[in-house]
């Protein structure tokens, strides 16, 4: 089940005072660094010895770039004797690079200005994947009858429809609290870095652009849900179903959870100062301001941002802002999220926060100085979040972890307001970094349930005030705090699902959809460590796995890459939402340097068609079933020029002995060999509305099939990630599908003939092999071929002897003239993280 990427060891023992290898770890941020940016790796041993210097090396020439005795010590830490930092900032120039300290390496690391293009959009995969109602993921819906009202004076048992929003993790209970405070930090993240975010699915969350950013989609799905969870200026209901959901792994289009026999699907919590429980245990409500406050500020948030995109649909989002904003006045307090049969619920105690960003957002939204008023009080109340600079809370105690509250009232005043409201950040963060300070990680977060969250709270928070106030004495906290996240930890693994690819990122996360089917939640970021003391007492905890990281395990605190773990490996949806605004910063801070993050064209399907535009590169591709007499020559036109092309083959052409020879010779070549189905299927009818012909269980059967035999030939399934559709020919289901499989669909670039060369001449569409070369001359003369997937086949049937592929050579130089490079298919798609 594990894909992980080993750390590299040495059997050597070092030199003098130097530490035994096997024993001593560099950490380093996985995704990669800036050039600009703090760059800080932290060694770790288990025995006692002294680091004084470091060097990179080019981990491709294996040559010393840089050294540094920039080396603090930090001593004993977690499972570590002895500790340092070692602090490479000044080196800034790219490429892939790798750390040796008195030889112990580290693992291989990259510098370049890309490292963060498009994480932020990979983060709403995970958001996609929670989604209630309908589950485009599971291309099915789920939850249609939500739910029954409880806890309401008078309309307790009658139905209302809530189908929609988020799951909130593993389990498929709805929370206000975090799908609110979702929704308001996609909004707020698309507000501060619009040009970060890109358009690949629809609205519904199947794949295909529909001309309106991602996270704008996912923002509305988010809303649509809070308008229906508000009927009413008095009405506000705080939760969707209780713990009686955890009845064991399944999926949620297969939810067999019965709350109660009388009423259709689940129950409905009202927001309101009562205690609420049904079962054994009850929460510790007080007030509706946390709630109502949540509402109102996301309502505020949407009204500003969410009009561009839909006409007409926030017009009635100031009114319910403001109504939710004055029922908090009028309800001071909490409303906690109910328990049931569980002891664990969100202990939410504050509430002041809530009302200060729903009076901030409706201040920069109607510019009433009485929000601004109430804004500048709340803040007083609650300058500093009251977790920071304590090593323990309750779960979710104080939530959200972020005060948002701070930024949206400080970036709508003057200059010394301003200060002011920016400067209680500060305390906050100086509170943080003595609790760090003294640690190889500088991590001072409480590692209780969700440290993860706190983590990325705190470097949000440490962005947020730079920019508030030009004030970078917090930099260094707020790149350890990253680095972190991805992988500078004790354990050396990222925290968010599959973020990146090419490196330790957990793959066995809380999860039904992984547990039982073996889809991956990608975009996840994960609950993180707890304290020792945590995990040993828990509830129904038990590790399935041998424990990877057994040797980087301690009483302060643990973490596990298993699905039984819920305490550290569960992905949860809000934390990766507020995850979302500083991955989109960084990207942000690259392109203000004057970086162009690459990108893709997709057609409406939600396949791929087309690579980067920017330069002059296009890749050549080929398709095959049953005829490919031309193969050979295909093969030796490429080689004449040097030139890596991309081969999608059927299970049909794998399995013919006739086409070992080829195989083989295309193989050693390094050319890339694909999967285009077993048997030659026709996914969709050809009609406009392309009509499925095949079921999901058909399709991964047929895909799986051709997988195995491209097996037998040594090539696996993640080592040929990309998959053409057979005929070229498939929709937004066929894509989803493939994606679930943990494959991305591709297919031509249309606009040129190239792909006609199949046609014989009793066919209406016939194209001869001058007309298909014409096409592309001509293309390329009025529009350019750049990041062209340029197709054609290796073959055709025996009625047609006019074969363009005889005409390859003279195409090929032709363009060569023109100046186009020529790309192999995974050089031309090397965007991860879309």
């Amino acid at each position: 089940m594990k894909r992980k990427i080993s750390l590299i060891l040495f059997s050597l023992w070092l030199v003098s005072f130097g530490l035994p290898e096997e024993n001593s770890w560099i950490r380093i941020n996985n995704l990669g660094y800036l050039p600009q940016s703090i760059k800080v790796a932290v060694l770790g041993s288990k025995t006692n010895g002294k680091v004084e210097s470091f060097s990179l090396y080019d981990a491709t020439t294996n040559t010393e770039v840089f050294k540094s005795k920039k080396v603090t010590a930090k001593g004993a830490y977690g499972p570590f004797s002895t500790s340092y930092r070692l602090n490479f900032s000044d080196f800034t120039t790219t490429g892939k690079f790798y750390i040796e300290a008195n030889g112990i390496k580290s693992p291989v690391f990259k510098i370049n200005a890309d490292v963060y293009d498009h994480t932020a959009d990979f983060l709403l995969k995970y958001m996609r994947q929670q989604r209630c109602g309908y589950n485009p993921y599971l291309t099915d819906s789920c939850h249609v009858d939500d739910g029954y009202i409880i806890y309401h004076p008078t309309k307790t048992g009658q139905h209302i429809d809530v189908t929609g929003g988020w799951h909130d993790a593993t389990d498929y209970l709805q929370y206000t609290a975090t799908s609110a405070n979702a929704v308001f930090q996609l909004l707020f993240s698309y507000s501060q870095n619009p040009e970060t975010f890109g358009d690949a699915y629809r609205a519904d969350g199947l794949p295909g652009p529909n001309g309106i950013p991602d996270i704008i989609d996912e923002a509305k799905w988010g809303m649509d849900w809070l308008k229906k969870m508000n009927p009413s200026a008095t009405e506000y209901y705080n939760q969707i179903a209780d713990d009686r959901d955890h009845i064991g792994f399944r999926l949620p289009n297969k939810d067999t959870a019965v709350y109660d026999p009388k009423y259709k699907g689940r129950p409905v919590y009202l927001a309101s100062a009562e205690r609420q429980g049904l079962k054994k245990y009850q929460n510790r409500s007080t007030g509706v301001a946390n709630t109502a406050g949540k509402y109102a500020s996301a309502f505020a948030m949407g009204a500003m941002v969410l009009e561009e995109f839909y006409p007409g649909y926030t017009d009635d989002m100031p009114k319910r802002a403001r109504e939710a904003y004055a029922y908090g006045k009028q309800n001071p307090g909490v409303s906690q999220t109910a328990p049931c049969k569980g002891p664990y619920f969100y202990e939410e105690d504050n509430w002041i926060d809530d009302m200060e960003l729903a009076a901030s957002s409706l201040y920069k939204l109607t510019n009433n100085e009485v929000f601004k008023k109430d804004a500048i009080h709340y803040a007083t109340e609650e300058k500093i979040t009251p977790w920071m600079g304590r090593d323990t809370v309750n779960h979710y105690q104080y939530y959200p972890f972020m005060n948002m509250g701070h930024h949206e009232l400080a970036s709508a005043l003057k200059l010394n307001e301003s200060k002011t409201v920016s400067s209680y950040y500060g305390q906050g963060l100086e509170l943080l970094f003595d609790r760090g300070k003294s640690n190889p990680f500088l991590i001072g977060v409480p590692f209780v349930w969700c440290s993860n969250n706190f983590v990325t709270a705190a470097v949000t928070q440490c962005k947020l005030y730079r920019e508030l106030t030009g004030d970078d004495r917090y930099l260094e906290m707020e790149a350890a705090l990253r680095d972190w996240l991805f992988g500078c930890n004790p354990w050396g693994t990222s925290m968010v699902v599959g973020l990146p690819s090419d490196a330790d990122a957990p793959v066995a996360p809380h999860s039904s959809l992984t547990i039982l089917e073996g889809y991956p939640t990608d975009g996840g970021l994960v609950d993180g460590p707890v304290y020792g003391t945590i995990f040993n007492n828990l509830i129904g905890l038990e590790l399935y796995e041998p424990d990877e990281y057994a040797p980087f395990q301690s009483d302060l605190f643990v973490y596990h890459d298993d699905p039984g773990d819920y305490s550290t490996n569960e992905p949860t949806m809000d934390g990766t939402a507020c995850l979302v605004y500083y991955l989109s910063s960084m990207q942000g801070e690259s392109m203000e340097t004057g970086h162009k993050p690459r990108s893709y064209t997709r057609d409406n399907s939600g396949a791929i068609t087309r690579g980067d535009r920017r330069e002059k590169d296009l890749t050549l591709v080929f398709t095959a079933d049953e005829y490919a007499e031309g193969a050979e020559e295909v093969l030796e036109t490429l080689g004449k020029h040097n030139i890596k092309a991309a081969f999608f083959l059927t299970g049909n052409f794998y399995r013919d002995s006739n086409n070992r020879k080829f195989i083989e010779k295309a193989l050693k070549q390094g050319h890339y060999l694909g999967a285009h189905s077993n048997k030659h299927l026709l996914y969709n009818d050809w009609t406009k509305d392309k009509k499925l012909l095949v079921d999901q269980e058909q399709f991964k059967s047929d895909l799986f099939a051709n997988y195995s035999e491209m097996e037998k030939y040594g090539i696996k399934k993640q080592e040929a990630p990309y998959f053409l559709p057979p005929y070229e020919w498939g929709d937004e289901i066929i894509a989803q599908w493939t994606d679930q499989m943990g494959l991305t669909l591709i297919n031509y670039t249309p606009g040129t003939l190239s792909n006609a060369d199949y046609t014989t001449p009793s066919m209406e569409n016939y194209k001869s092999s001058a007309d298909i070369f014409k096409s592309i001359m001509t293309y390329e003369d009025k529009e350019g071929l750049n990041g062209f997937l340029l197709l054609s086949h290796m073959g055709t049937h025996p009625d047609r002897t006019d074969k363009f592929y005889k005409r390859l050579d003279t195409l090929i130089s032709t363009l060569e003239k023109k100046g186009y490079n020529f790309e192999s298919l995974p050089d031309m798609l090397s965007i991860k993280y879309q």
